[in-house]
């Protein structure tokens, strides 16, 4: 089969399409002919080399994954052949022609192959998330980077459980941000006197995706670390005891059952800014990194 793989850290230059052996289900996994694949900010870090999850080289990519089930391993009785599902890439080798996966769901019958791909790992990851700081009812939440794969999920998620959203992005997003149901602020100096104007008396959580060293600030909006969680500074989550949510990794996965409900009552919609063939797996890379993307961005395959 056809997949993508690095061999050594470095630009998005260092991808390369190989030919690997379709992978075989093993106990309670099963296997996709791929149509989609996520293209995700953990995996241009992990071919930089600025992240280590311990995988050697070579080394596949991808996680977001959705298609139809083409072989079951033993134990699985939850899906059959032929079945569209979507999910995350056991090994993070989703960016293929054929991938094995553990935790899968049902593809909503709204959505298809793309837009099922664009979910998995925002959905998981937004949804721990919001879990820590215990989103819910009544609750008033900033999220820093509002407009990208997580931050946009975040939103809609923590506006689902009954919350009130503010969120932050650049100028040119802010009619995207009160589409997806948040009030805007903008980045930059004085943010933090702009999300005080809507709310004067701070927030009760504060959910950092974009990483741009404002931690001070959201820990003083949201009266302190423990409220604070963030996705991408891991070195100020040290200095400033704030928590540091490493992904998916280690989460009970249930936001993927769960998701077809608000998307078939209209309240939650992710979209895909851009796709790519498989082929062109470093100019996705390219592109995600310069950022600025709305929504995600995916691979086709096959």
């Amino acid at each position: 089969m056809k997949a993508a793989q690095f061999s050594r850290f470095g630009d998005p230059e260092v991808l390369e399409i190989v030919d690997l052996p379709d992978p075989h289900p093993g106990p309670g996994q099963i296997r996709i002919a791929v149509r989609a694949a996520g293209v995700n900010a953990t995996e241009w870090k992990l071919r930089a080399g600025r992240l280590d999850f311990g995988a050697g080289l070579p080394q596949t990519t991808g996680r977001d994954v959705a298609g139809v089930v083409d072989e079951i391993g033993e134990g699985v009785t939850d899906v059959a052949v032929g079945e569209r599902v979507f999910g995350v890439s056991d090994d993070g080798a989703g960016a293929a022609e054929r991938a094995l996966l553990t935790h899968r769901a049902p593809i909503p019958p709204s959505l298809g192959f793309v837009d099922a791909a664009a979910l998995p790992v925002a959905l998981e990851t937004a949804t721990r998330s919001l879990d820590q700081l215990g989103v819910g009812a009544g609750t008033s939440l900033f999220v820093n980077g509002a407009t990208g794969g997580i931050g946009a999920a975040a939103v809609q998620l923590a506006l689902a459980r009954g919350a009130r959203v503010i969120g932050a992005a650049s100028a040119a997003n802010a009619d995207y941000l009160r589409l997806l149901g948040a009030e805007p602020v903008t980045y930059g100096e004085g943010m933090a006197e702009r999300v005080r104007a809507l709310a004067p008396d701070g927030v009760d959580a504060a959910l950092d995706v974009a990483g741009n060293g404002v931690l001070p600030e959201l820990i003083d909006l949201a009266g302190g670390a423990h409220n604070v969680v963030t996705l991408a500074d891991f070195d100020g989550a040290k200095q400033y005891e704030v928590r540091f949510s490493n992904g998916f990794h280690g989460h009970a996965f249930h936001a993927l059952a769960e998701i077809g409900a608000l998307i078939a009552a209209g309240r939650f919609w992710l979209p895909v800014e851009r796709t790519y063939p498989l082929d062109q797996i470093a100019e996705a890379h390219r592109v995600g990194e310069r950022g600025g993307v709305r929504g995600r961005l995916a691979l086709v395959i096959g």
